[in-house]
């Protein structure tokens, strides 16, 4: 069993920036691929950003340019850097590891960007 936790959400102003934690721990996920998600009330949950176990990356239309996913595969964790914070980037962010066929996820962590 993996066990996720995300952190580093908050309320910031537009043009903003926050770098979220995923923390893995119950085995190590470096050859897990992670993935984040963004839920809205009352919209299905997307992907924003995912990073293999190999370091590729990929992202959502919306956020390319402006959000980086990375990993640390001795601390165990995935981050994505988000910058050029945007009001439609609000949600509830979730981290997903998952590998042959089983997933994972965490609690999920609130980001609001307003003024």
């Amino acid at each position: 069993q993996v066990q996720l936790v995300e952190s580093g959400g908050d309320l910031v102003q537009p043009g903003g920036s926050l770098k979220l934690s995923c923390a893995a721990s119950g085995r190590v996920i470096s050859t897990y691929d992670v993935d984040w998600y963004r839920e809205v009330p009352g919209k299905q949950r997307e992907l924003v950003a995912g990073i293999t176990w190999r370091g590729e990356t990929k992202y959502a239309d919306s956020v390319k340019g402006r959000f980086t996913i990375s990993r640390d595969n001795v601390k165990n964790m995935v981050y994505p850097q988000m910058t050029s914070l945007k009001p439609e980037d609000t949600g509830v962010y979730y981290c997903n590891a998952r590998k042959e066929g089983a997933a994972y996820w965490g609690r999920g962590t609130q980001v609001t960007v307003s003024s």
